[in-house]
């Protein structure tokens, strides 16, 4: 369960505080689904990077399967961040020296369990995103679509309970970005993660199903 109360972000200005998010609240079950869209400069990214534990609210909490994340210190944040948080970005953020494989990997990695079946798992979600025969390719050596799927593939590594996509198909074209679209979708169902996408999209919004729209730091129904 994602429970998110009040919360509001602001940052100081010479003149006054700039609000750019004003005391939203939403709650999602495991499973479901919510695409956040709204203009260039609405908080989306704000608000993603605060369910995310990458920011803190000035005010407001965000609990996730019970956990308050905005009480964490640092170093459990960034740990229960890895371990229950899968990320997409706009950009894929893929390590150029590392294959598609050792890429799915590093939040293995950088919990310390490489194991035999957490490879093994690797190995199955890129076989899952289409990339069974890309496994040892570097991301140079991938389409646009293909490093974002392999972002997608990364994400899930540790079955985190919500993952959480930033404009996944800004870079991609329309056939791609529908189908990286359409994978998100059917892996965080098959693993009853939430999912929630921040797009521009109507195509990718409509296949995440609920949309809702954030306008001047209020998220609307």
């Amino acid at each position: 369960m994602l429970e998110v109360d009040r919360v509001s972000r602001s940052y100081p200005t010479p003149a006054s505080p700039l609000l750019v998010l004003d005391s939203v609240s939403f709650s999602l079950a495991a499973g479901e689904r919510l695409a956040v869209m709204g203009p260039s400069g609405s908080g989306k990214s704000t608000l993603l990077a605060i369910l995310g534990g990458l920011d803190q609210p000035t005010t407001g909490s965000v609990r996730l399967d019970g956990v308050d994340t905005t009480t964490l210190p640092p170093v459990a944040r960034a740990a229960f961040r890895n371990r229950s948080i899968g990320f997409v970005f706009q950009e894929h953020h893929l390590l150029g020296g590392c294959t598609a494989l050792e890429n799915v990997l590093l939040p293995a990695l950088a919990s310390g369990d490489v194991s035999a079946p957490t490879e093994e798992r690797a190995r199955g979600l890129l076989g899952r995103v289409g990339l069974e025969d890309r496994v040892g390719h570097l991301p140079s050596e991938l389409s646009g679509g293909e490093r974002q799927r392999v972002a997608v593939a990364r994400a899930l590594l540790l079955s985190p309970s919500l993952i959480l996509a930033d404009e996944p198909t800004g870079q991609l074209d329309g056939r791609s970005a529908t189908a990286v679209a359409d994978l998100l979708v059917e892996l965080a169902a098959e693993s009853a993660a939430i999912l929630v996408v921040v797009t521009h999209a109507d195509a990718v919004a409509d296949r995440i199903g609920t949309v809702r729209r954030l306008v001047d730091g209020r998220l609307l129904s």
